[in-house]
């Protein structure tokens, strides 16, 4: 394809030096739309973090995408249960002392191929759920809203606050013999680490006033 390619643009090169190259461009051009997008690289990627404070607390949502290198994948076909972690630290800065911890939150998520049903399924605590592609128990996986990681009161009026977010696949909860022959891999060392200032607080929303007759 790529020989075929080339020998295309020679030939649209001298064709327009005698006005007869167009069509040939044009079909380097249909070439190169058919081709597409590059596919995403393998790994995680974050598209989206973002922290709300208000009334309720200190709310988190983010959303990251997930590929899994064909090693990973391939385990998981062979029966090997996939752990991934989102964990946030919400820490209040200290110029005596260390940064003081004021609050962490941590989600959990089990992936596994069914052999049987050949489908996917993901545990989140009790709850569990399955799906037909990857693609789809991934997406159950890669995104949150509105995750809670304190409550108001936890965080000091007029002070400074920051919050320490990781998403990562945890090779810890598997086997032992399994956590030998993954280490050092790096299709297995997948992680997003960020730090985020946390915003000051909302104000209260005014009260509806009140209609004089």
């Amino acid at each position: 394809m790529f020989t075929a390619w080339v020998r295309c643009c020679f030939q649209a090169r001298a064709g327009r030096r005698t006005g007869q190259g167009w069509p040939l461009l044009a079909f380097v051009a249909v070439l190169l739309g058919l081709a597409g997008p590059p596919a995403a690289a393998d790994g995680f990627d974050l598209l989206g973090l973002e922290l709300t404070r208000n009334e309720e607390g200190l709310l988190l949502a983010y959303d990251v995408q997930v590929v899994l290198p064909q090693a990973v994948e391939q385990a998981l076909r062979k029966g090997v249960p996939l752990y991934f972690v989102a964990h946030s630290e919400v820490w209040r800065p200290r110029w005596y002392w260390r940064d003081a911890r004021v609050a962490e939150a941590t989600r959990n998520w089990r992936l596994t191929w069914q052999p049987l049903t050949r489908r996917y399924r993901v545990n989140f605590g009790s709850l569990s759920d399955n799906y037909d592609t990857l693609s789809g128990a991934l997406g159950a996986i890669e995104r949150a809203t509105r995750w809670k990681l304190a409550d108001a009161d936890r965080l000091e009026g007029g002070a400074d606050h920051y919050v320490e977010f990781s998403f990562r696949l945890d090779t810890s909860q598997l086997p032992r013999p399994l956590q030998i022959g993954f280490e050092g891999e790096a299709d297995w060392e997948l992680a997003i680490e960020r730090t985020l200032a946390v915003p000051p607080p909302s104000p209260p929303a005014a009260a509806p006033s009140a209609v004089l007759r």
